[in-house]
């Protein structure tokens, strides 16, 4: 096989983008706004607002707004179908997880978003996993490694 047949792991596949791997890009995507909107939420109420910490609400919005990030690169790679995204969506899933639950141990109001947080990481994670996704995003097992000369 010559090397202008192998396809390149960062390169599209040729055919449509699955559903599944739509929708796990637009679950990416929705936790990464998710996370901008709360960091500059709690950028804003720290420099407007009387927190007890300025510092510390100033440094926890600018986190937050860095930290999505990572998840709107991943939709971005998984709507363009590049296999290096996958790893990124799974790690957001990943870590989305504990803070679901922690919001569903608090007495609050945070206990529907807990609910809302831990269906969308456990949906994504299914679908970022499902072989449908992988084979769109040129993903090999390993077991399925070629031998190229």
């Amino acid at each position: 096989m010559s090397s202008a047949q192998t396809p390149t792991p960062d390169a599209p596949e040729t055919g449509p983008r699955p559903g599944r791997l739509t929708v796990a890009a637009a679950l990416a995507a929705l936790e990464g706004l998710a996370l901008v909107a709360a960091g500059v939420y709690i950028l804003v109420m720290g420099l407007a607002g009387e927190p007890d910490d300025r510092q510390q609400a100033v440094t926890g919005g600018i986190t937050l707004v860095v930290l999505a990030l990572l998840p709107l690169l991943a939709a971005r790679g998984l709507l363009k179908q590049r296999s290096w995204s996958r790893g990124p969506a799974i790690i957001t899933q990943i870590m989305a997880l504990p803070v679901a639950w922690t919001l569903l141990q608090a007495d609050s109001l945070a206990i529907p978003g807990g609910i809302a947080l831990a269906v969308v990481a456990v949906a994504a994670l299914v679908l970022l996993l499902n072989p449908e996704t992988t084979r769109a995003l040129g993903i090999r097992g390993p077991g399925n490694v070629q031998n190229q000369k």
